[in-house]
Formats: structure tokens, C-alpha cells, sequence
């Protein structure tokens, strides 16, 4: 059944609205693990990181596991149905995104091999 909800056009079951939340979310996960994916190969960071990151193969690591939070978060939260699965499976993926932010604090913080200059 398909009907108009508030002007933004035909919506069936909310379809529409997972997918509004779910491109972006993906985008940014994307964004994130390629950032991860140069931090951890070759030690690439953004430049308005570079000053903050001591540790930068460390802080990769933790962007991977920030981004695989979010697709987790899409998995559990948009993706699976109204199920006994979905609120544990967010709750985990909240653990898993706290677990990726305490690892890039730890990059920031972390003695690296850093050069005087």
C-alpha cells in the first residue's frame, strides 16, 4: 500500500525513510574505513589530524572499527526486521563504536615514532 506522508512523496512501510538513513550512513562509513585503510597501510592521516595523532597505524585501526560499527548499526538497526535480534544487535553495535573511539583516543595519546622538527 502506498501513501503520502508530510510531502515527501510515496512512502510504503517506511522504505523511503530507511533509505534516506541509510545512504549517508554508508557514505560515511566509507569515507571512514578508506581513512583507516591509508592510516593503517601507510600511516596517512588527515591533515587536520596529522597534529593530533601520535600513533597513526593505532588510530587507523580504530576508524576500521568505527566504520564497521556503523554498518552494524545499519544491519541491525534498518535492515532486520522488527525481530528479538534488533535491540541487542544495536546494543552491541554501541559497544562495538565505543570500543573504536577509546582506540583512536588511544592514537591520539599513544607515543609514536615521532621526529623532532
Amino acid at each position: 500500500m502506498i501513501t503520502t506522508s508530510s510531502g515527501v512523496g510515496p512512502v510504503r512501510r517506511g522504505e523511503t525513510v530507511k533509505l534516506y538513513l541509510a545512504v549517508p550512513l554508508v557514505l560515511v562509513a566509507l569515507l571512514i574505513a578508506a581513512s583507516g585503510v591509508a592510516a593503517v597501510t601507510s600511516g596517512w592521516v588527515l591533515p587536520m589530524n596529522r597534529r593530533h595523532v601520535r600513533a597513526p597505524r593505532m588510530y587507523g585501526w580504530g576508524q576500521l572499527v568505527v566504520a564497521f560499527a556503523l554498518c552494524w548499526q545499519l544491519v541491525f538497526g534498518l535492515m532486520i526486521g522488527d525481530s528479538g535480534a534488533r535491540p541487542s544487535g544495536t546494543l552491541i553495535g554501541a559497544g562495538i563504536l565505543l570500543a573504536g573511539l577509546i582506540v583512536m583516543m588511544v592514537g591520539q595519546l599513544g607515543g609514536g615514532d615521532q621526529k623532532g622538527g
